[in-house]
Order: C-alpha cells, then sequence, then structure tokens
C-alpha cells in the first residue's frame, strides 16, 4: 500500500521536491522563525509523505548548510544560510537571481556563432579525433530593468542540436532551458573555477564599467546526469550581485 503522496516518480526528485518544500517553509511558512525542525515521523505527518523521503531531503539540507542534526538534540536549523538569496556553490540561473531580486531580467547583443573548437574547449567538452568538432557560441549581454549585470558567453557542440536549424531556436532564453528541449540533456551539475578580471574592452564597454570597477568571473563546465560534459559557461559578473558561500569543514 503506497503511502501519501509517494507517487512513483524517482526517489532522487522526490527527496529534492521535499528538500525545497522545507526549505520554502523555513523561510516563510509553517516554520518560519523555527531553530529546531520536528522529528523525522511529525515532519512525514505534516507533508503527507514517508519518513523515508523526508530522511533524504534533510540529508540533501544538511549537506548543503541548513540545517545539522544533532544526535541527542535533534535538526537544528541555521537562519543565517536560509537568508543568504545568491550562493555561488550553488548554481541558480542568472535570469532567476534578477527576477528574486525585484528587477526585470532581459538580454540584448545577442551574437550565435558557429567557430571551429580551440584544442582547451575540445579537451573540456570531451571532443576528441579529427577532424576538429564544431562548436556553438551563444554571446549575450544581460540586464536588470536597464542595467547591465552580466556577460555571458555559453558554448556547446553544434552536434548535439541534431541537424536542428539554428534560426529556429530562441537564444535570449536561459542556457538550460534550451539545452533541455532542443538537446534533450538536463544538466544537473557544474564545475566552477572563479577568477577576478578586468574583462576585455569589448566587455567592459558593454557593461557600462567605471575605470576601478572590476568583474567576477566563472568559467563553468556543465555536466549531464550521465557526468558527460555537454557546455561550457564563461560568465562576467558586475558588483551588482552579491554573491555567498556555504564551506562544510571537511
Amino acid at each position: 500500500m503506497k503511502k501519501p503522496n509517494d507517487a512513483p516518480l524517482g526517489g532522487e526528485l522526490r527527496s529534492q521536491q521535499t528538500a525545497d518544500r522545507l526549505i520554502a517553509e523555513l523561510r516563510s511558512g509553517l516554520y518560519a522563525g523555527s531553530t529546531q525542525l520536528p522529528s523525522e515521523m511529525e515532519l512525514a505527518g505534516a507533508l503527507g509523505i514517508s519518513r523515508t523521503v523526508v530522511r533524504d531531503a534533510l540529508s540533501l539540507m544538511e549537506r548543503e548548510g541548513y540545517l545539522e542534526r544533532v544526535r541527542g538534540i535533534g535538526t537544528l536549523v541555521n537562519r543565517d544560510v536560509l537568508q543568504v538569496e545568491n550562493r555561488l556553490d550553488q548554481k541558480l540561473e542568472f535570469y532567476r537571481m534578477i527576477r528574486a531580486a525585484g528587477h526585470e531580467a532581459h538580454s540584448d547583443h545577442l551574437m550565435v556563432t558557429r567557430e571551429t573548437a580551440p584544442p582547451e574547449l575540445a579537451r573540456r567538452l570531451g571532443l576528441t579525433g579529427e577532424p576538429a568538432p564544431t562548436l556553438v557560441f551563444i554571446r549575450r549581454r544581460v540586464l536588470a530593468d536597464d542595467t547591465p549585470v552580466l556577460y555571458s558567453t555559453d558554448i556547446l557542440p553544434l552536434a548535439l542540436f541534431g541537424g536542428q536549424r539554428l534560426d529556429t531556436v530562441d537564444f535570449t532564453r536561459p542556457i538550460f532551458e534550451i539545452v533541455a528541449e532542443y538537446c534533450h540533456i538536463d544538466v544537473t551539475k557544474t564545475l566552477a573555477r572563479v577568477h577576478a578580471v578586468t574583462g576585455s574592452p569589448g566587455i567592459r564597454r558593454q557593461l557600462g564599467l567605471r575605470p576601478e570597477q572590476a568583474l567576477m568571473q566563472l568559467d563553468e563546465t556543465c555536466y549531464s546526469r550521465l557526468c558527460k560534459p555537454v557546455l561550457c559557461c564563461q560568465t562576467c559578473y558586475t558588483d551588482f550581485f552579491d554573491f555567498a558561500i556555504v564551506r562544510k569543514l571537511m
């Protein structure tokens, strides 16, 4: 006999959905202001799900720094971590971050090109052999209302589009939506390297930077659920964004 809401979804998906729901409840819902969560059994009853799903969801939240489960005390909530909006250790699509800050997100200066893969990009994307593969470069400026806030370059193999004409693709959309819809691939993880950069003159001009203003550049390799690299992203962020990192001691 199935327990409430135990639909035939993947266990990982159910756990993530429950974790997302609990985070929302901790921020502004049933458990807003709480410094400690009820027991797994009480949570399962309140949420109408199995105790196993609750346990897995709490494990996810603990790994992300929202909780600490202490033997003999219970499940403690780190409310400072809950209040962080933009975490550099979590992949948040930048349109979503801009909207969450109360601004309208849109892009301009869009340029989509086909280019032969240089060796370093071919290596990062796991592309080997001759001739060198063709990559699609998607370059754009992103604005919050009328303020330029970042410049992004997304790079993926042309072969992932399966022969579809690129002029039929709306490249103003978030890149992960494009990859999911047109390449039928869900990106689940990214490996990111962070640099402080001045940026090229062209990027600085498009972002309207002051002479003393630096950029934070993220170079990311994005992976599918099968741990295959499918996409490289280079994003230059202005100081419009305020990021935080939650680091767990090992």
